[in-house]
């Protein structure tokens, strides 16, 4: 998961979250919880698409745009690697932003 801030590069929304799941079943699930968390806190998403296919669901909750990816979806269109200029913020449970795993550790664990 990564939070990345994009006030200063798009007047669309102030922050994007960028998160994955194995499944589109764990995407739903996401989303699912995404949204109960949202009606919890009193707020209604604005829309989210892609929800029937869980390939890529986009929710709009204005100031923050909830991206979740399919995991290999997500390597696909790189998200990240787009808005590279914008900054890594650190999410609540993280002392540091999200960083990239080196190539070697990803092999590992293929």
């Amino acid at each position: 998961m990564v939070l990345i801030e994009m006030k200063a590069l798009t007047d669309l929304t102030d922050y994007f979250i960028i998160c994955s799941a194995d499944s589109d079943r764990g995407v739903r699930t996401i989303v699912d919880n995404i949204e109960k968390k949202l009606r919890e806190m009193g707020e209604k998403p604005l829309g989210i698409e892609g929800y029937a296919e869980s390939r890529w669901v986009l929710i709009d909750a204005l100031d923050v745009v909830v991206h979740v990816f399919y995991e290999p979806v997500r390597r696909f269109y790189d998200i990240e690697g787009l808005w590279i200029d914008a900054p890594r913020l650190p999410l609540p449970f993280e002392e540091e932003p999200y960083k990239e795993q080196p190539a070697e550790l990803e092999e590992e664990y293929a």
